[in-house]
């Protein structure tokens, strides 16, 4: 942790403000028709999620934490946690599975993934864009429906449901958006 000026917040930042941690939205100098300028900081709490709108005065100091992008790979699931290999350390990283949320189903074997470190701790985790699933289960087309008509519901092998165009089948390999599991096209 590291004091510095409140005028010197910037977005992306990472602030520790009573005893919470705040991640900088925005930030605005405003100065008033007499006495000393403040800055209004919009902040979002990294734990609960709750924006909070926040005023100091340019000299007032605050807390910075240190913040980190590190990319890792996905190792495997023990119980509620998920365990990361750093891939230049070989270091591994335990992190709870609430992280990913619903997102949890389309972290796969060997995966690289985007981890952001506040003073060392795992806060968030991005995966990639999408990712390539086979398909186990596909509603048969319906006799009359045509092609580019509509599309029919799927099972992926994570057990998470989609919507395939009719020509999908069980057993096929599709690539799929990890952020909310639509379809994107088969895999080559």
């Amino acid at each position: 942790m590291a004091k510095m000026q409140a005028n010197q917040m910037r977005a992306g930042m990472v602030i520790e403000f009573e005893g919470q941690r705040y991640t900088i939205l925005k930030q605005n100098i405003m100065i008033p028709g007499k006495g000393a300028a403040v800055i209004q900081v919009e902040m979002r709490n990294i734990k609960s999620g709750a924006k909070k709108d926040q005023r100091w005065r340019t000299a007032d100091t605050v807390e910075r934490l240190e913040t980190a992008d590190e990319e890792f790979t996905f190792s495997y699931m023990d119980g509620e946690q998920i365990v990361l290999m750093h891939p230049e350390t070989f270091e591994q990283t335990h992190v709870s599975t609430g992280i990913l949320g619903d997102r949890l189903p389309f972290l796969v074997e060997g995966m690289t993934v985007q981890v952001r470190l506040i003073e060392g701790e795992p806060v968030a985790m991005t995966l990639p864009e999408s990712v390539v699933l086979e398909v186990t289960e596909a509603d048969p087309v319906v006799k009359g429906q045509t092609a580019s008509s509509s599309y029919k519901p799927a099972v992926l092998s994570n057990g998470v449901k989609t919507m395939v165009p009719p020509f999908v089948t069980a057993g096929d390999r599709i690539v799929v958006k990890t952020e909310d599991a639509s379809y994107v096209e088969r895999a080559k």
